[in-house]
């Protein structure tokens, strides 16, 4: 954390969410002006002939876009839910994600 300090992104806050064989990060970072922005990255485990690496992608969303990106993120979800979907019952899968937060409490996993 310390050599983030010196680059101007020191971690604020982050959130880890396991999706099947993705796992989304989504970190608060600070700038040296003492701004804050949002990083989501996906991270999925690839398999190569020696072991495994990790691919990542990343989005970098700034305070100004904040308010638009989650009324896109919101319109688009509720355009899948409501319209090309309105029979699946989604609050089956708020379940399955509770049993996945237990089991996943012990453990800790660190992204860079």
């Amino acid at each position: 954390m310390e050599e983030n300090k010196e680059k101007g992104r020191d971690e604020i806050y982050s959130e880890r969410v396991r999706a099947g064989k993705r796992t989304y990060f989504f970190d608060i970072k600070s700038t040296r002006s003492n701004d804050y922005y949002l990083t989501i990255t996906e991270s999925k485990r690839r398999y190569k002939d020696d072991g495994f690496f990790y691919e990542k992608h990343k989005i970098f969303l700034y305070k100004e876009d904040f308010n638009k990106f989650i009324e896109a993120l919101n319109n688009t979800v509720n355009h899948v839910k409501d319209e090309l979907m309105p029979e699946v019952d989604f609050t089956q899968f708020e379940r399955e994600y509770e049993e996945q937060v237990v089991e996943d409490e012990d453990t800790e996993l660190k992204w860079d």
